[in-house]
């Protein structure tokens, strides 16, 4: 044994108690790398370890081990966040510079990492507890310097300085004239750790979740949402305003803020719309890498979606070709002479109300509805998918070759975005709550009325394989240096057309409590908002501070009686010219429903209006006037486009005076009503209707929800985003109406029902003059040209 002065232990065991006050999770933790296996060090570091509370872990590695098997080990333990010091005991050929250099600094409780040191048992015997307890200190100091690294740190953000010349060019010219910081450098201003972070080239890079553990007793910041009035078939710029408004508020203003954007898909980018990085002096760059694949998300959707519907087609064919025994000897295999049911099988097994684990004693009966989903093909509901816009896929027959003996039948292609993986990816919290959301996902009715999910086919696990890297947001930058999350992007149709929980959650923390989180809601405030505050908040807990309403002059005069405006063609004279009466006709209808609609959720309003040079200052005086009449707060017109975040500057005010006030945030309907009650709050209060009308298979879908559990579920309507009605000609605040429901369908994955009001069409078509027209690259340089 060995003496220690009391007062030294006791020194030590209070700063052990320090720490783990602030973070009762936390226990200092010393591993020892040596050459063989003595134990009589790790016998004396764990009688003093456990007299000041600390961890000791021995590495054993052979005695006559290479310096790549000790490189190895220490870089192991070097990332290992519960190990906070390592001590190398090896002999001095061991200790090469190289293994010294490994050694992460801030985990070397000795100095060593930076010079030459002599180690052996003897020197430790001879020393005994002053080397112990010294190396047992550095490793409590090594914790509590850890621990202060992890917390919160305040942003040291660099913003880029932006020049905006006249006229405007073009976007994809504005985007090429900055330079984006390194991914890396954007990270460290905003306060992240370098392991949080996965690099994907130069300008991106996924966030880990593991930021929302270390930062969870961090209070969140300000939750903004931008959504829009009904919007014209040109889009009227909510991903601008949002891009300017965090430019605004953290380049000029200096509060923390976030843009939180869904991530575009192929389709419209090669399609009509163009892509959706913003744009003018509004922008997220690099624009070539936002709109074309970024890290890969939406291509591992495609992967995990289609990897369901070959299992849904493979069940299909083996238990139309095979016995139940035959079924059951490959689907349960003999390894080496034992059977052994898979996790997944074993759940099966207890959905079927079968509490057993051996595959030799389940009786026939129990083979039988083990080995047989019978999805009747008829009533499969999952559709294969791909990122392109491919009207001939919308309707397809399967199963044609000769090897698949007749089992062929009717199916379809929906845009990877309208997968109902995209929508669980958006509303997942994490990877855990993700797996089970794929788990439960129902891609078809057997024969008998039963739903068949994606666990019974077998394949859930896989699929939470194939999107582990997914479900990270993705850390980009505006023009002006600022940070974006760019994550998810659900069709605003069919799901709830928002960008992910997790990044929200992420960006919360990261801003800090007096900092901004800007998301943006698809569509207009009837169909992307309604849907962020019923389905997307209750699956966050998060709320609301503030809704930033996005309006234009040319959208208002539609909607106040001005003529069509379509994609492609020349904008009418009403459009260009000055006209008050269009304008006010346009305010006083679906400018002040849509403001309306966001009060109901007793959410303070600020009107942006997204300004166009055709735009008279009489109209913008005019707009803002009207909108305050109408319950905003307030109302500023917005010149982000041609001026960046200077531009914004007024609308930043206004939404950092609007978060101050009181929220009296509420959601439209308990999830306790019926599914029919919950569908007229809607069709009644946010759309206007007078009341619904549904079709005899929706009221037979109802029943059948209501019967498996489902009715508890939140509604995600299914209608056009061009009229708060379902009739897309109806602009303005069309009354009077019965809003007709032709079907209801779920995503149970999801966790929503979803209403079909009208035509909805999940795979959309290209024109006759697509954008990649447009689209080409230079050999030499690489150059993208034509995205904008």
């Amino acid at each position: 044994d060995f003496f220690i002065p009391r007062e030294v232990i006791e020194k030590t065991k209070e700063t052990m108690e320090a720490l783990q006050k602030r973070n009762a999770a936390i226990q200092p933790s010393l591993a020892i790398i040596q050459a063989g296996e003595d134990d009589s060090l790790l016998e004396m570091n764990t009688k003093l370890a456990r007299r000041i509370g600390l961890k000791v872990t021995q590495v054993c590695l052979e005695k006559e081990c290479s310096e790549d098997e000790i490189v190895k080990e220490v870089l192991k333990l070097n990332e290992d966040p519960g190990v906070h010091g390592l001590y190398l005991h090896l002999p001095p050929a061991s200790t090469t510079s190289r293994v010294l250099t490994a050694l992460k600094p801030e985990k070397d409780v000795e100095g060593c990492s930076s010079l030459s040191i002599i180690h052996s048992i003897w020197l430790l015997f001879l020393l005994q507890s002053p080397v112990l307890l010294f190396i047992q200190k550095n490793v409590v100091h090594s914790c509590t310097r850890w621990l202060q690294e992890r917390q919160y740190q305040p942003w040291n953000l660099s913003s880029i300085n932006l020049q905006p010349q006249t006229p405007v060019p073009s976007d994809i010219e504005i985007s090429r004239a900055q330079t984006p910081k390194p991914v890396d450098q954007l990270a460290k201003e905003i306060g992240l750790l370098p392991e949080e972070l996965e690099v994907y080239g130069r300008s991106k890079a996924k966030v880990r979740l593991s930021l929302l553990d270390r930062l969870q007793n961090q209070p969140d910041g300000k939750y903004v949402l931008v959504a829009g009035i009904t919007p014209t078939p040109l889009g009227e710029g909510k991903s601008t305003v949002t891009i300017g408004l965090v430019q605004a508020l953290s380049a000029h203003l200096k509060l923390n803020s976030f843009a939180c954007l869904r991530q575009p898909s192929q389709g419209p980018t090669f399609g009509v719309k163009g892509g959706a990085a913003g744009g003018g002096y509004a922008q997220v760059i690099p624009m070539e890498e936002f709109n074309l694949h970024l890290t890969g998300d939406i291509h591992a959707i495609t992967a995990a979606n289609n990897l369901v519907a070959a299992a849904i087609d493979a069940r299909i064919l083996h238990e139309s070709t095979q016995s139940d025994k035959a079924l059951y000897n490959r689907l349960v295999p003999s390894v080496n002479g034992v059977r052994r049911f898979s996790p997944i099988q074993i759940s099966r097994l207890r959905r079927l109300g079968m509490d057993k684990t051996d595959p030799a004693s389940l009786t026939p009966q129990e083979i039988n509805a083990f080995v047989r989903l019978d999805l009747d093909p008829s009533r499969i509901t999952w559709h294969r998918v791909v990122d392109t816009n491919d009207r001939f896929l919308r309707k397809i027959t399967v199963g044609q070759a000769s090897t698949e003996k007749g089992q062929s039948r009717e199916t379809g292609f929906d845009i990877a975005v309208a997968s109902e993986i995209m929508a669980i990816l958006a509303l997942a919290d994490g990877l855990e709550d993700m797996k089970t959301r794929l788990a439960r996902m129902v891609v078809g009715t057997s024969r008998g009325g039963q739903p068949v999910t994606a666990e019974d086919l077998g394949v859930s696990g896989a699929l939470a394989v194939l999107m582990k890297d997914a479900i990270k947001p993705t850390l980009m930058q505006t023009l002006e240096g600022t940070p974006v999350f760019v994550h998810a992007g659900p069709f605003a149709n069919i799901a709830h057309g928002n960008s992910s929980v997790l990044a929200d959650k992420l960006a919360l923390k990261l801003v800090g409590q007096d900092g901004f989180v800007v998301t943006e809601a698809g569509f207009g405030a009837d169909i992307g908002m309604e849907k962020f505050f019923n389905i997307k908040c209750r699956a966050s807990g998060l709320q609301p501070n503030v809704v930033v309403l996005v309006a234009t002059v040319r959208a208002l005069k539609m909607h106040g009686g001005g003529p069509n405006v379509s994609a492609g063609t020349p904008l009418p004279r009403e459009y260009i010219d000055e006209n008050l009466d269009l304008v006010a006709g346009g305010c006083r209808s679906n400018l002040r429903k849509q403001i309306q609609i966001a009060r109901l959720f007793g959410v303070p309003v600020v009107v942006a209006v997204n300004v166009f040079k055709t735009d008279t200052q009489a109209e913008l005086d005019l707009v803002c006037q009207i909108a305050k009449e109408c319950g905003a707060s307030d109302a500023v017109p917005c010149h982000h486009w041609a001026q960046g975040g200077r531009g914004c500057i007024e609308l930043a005010h206004a939404v950092n005076a609007a978060a101050t006030r009181s929220n009296n945030f509420q959601f439209l309907y308990n999830l306790q009503l019926p599914l029919v009650d919950k569908i007229r709050a809607i069709a009644q209060q946010v759309y206007g209707a007078d009341d619904i009308e549904l079709s005899p298979d929706a009221k037979a879908k109802i029943d059948y929800y209501n019967q498996q559990g489902h009715g508890s579920l939140p509604i995600c309507m299914a209608k056009t985003h061009l009229s708060l009605s379902h009739m897309p000609e109806k602009k303005g605040a069309p009354t009077g109406f019965i809003l007709p429901i032709r079907d209801v369908r779920a995503s149970v994955g999801a966790g929503f029902i979803y209403p079909l009001v009208g035509t909805m069409s999940t795979m959309p078509g290209l024109p006759t003059r697509p954008c990649f027209y447009d689209i080409d690259l230079d050999p030499v340089t690489e150059e993208i040209s034509g995205l904008f």
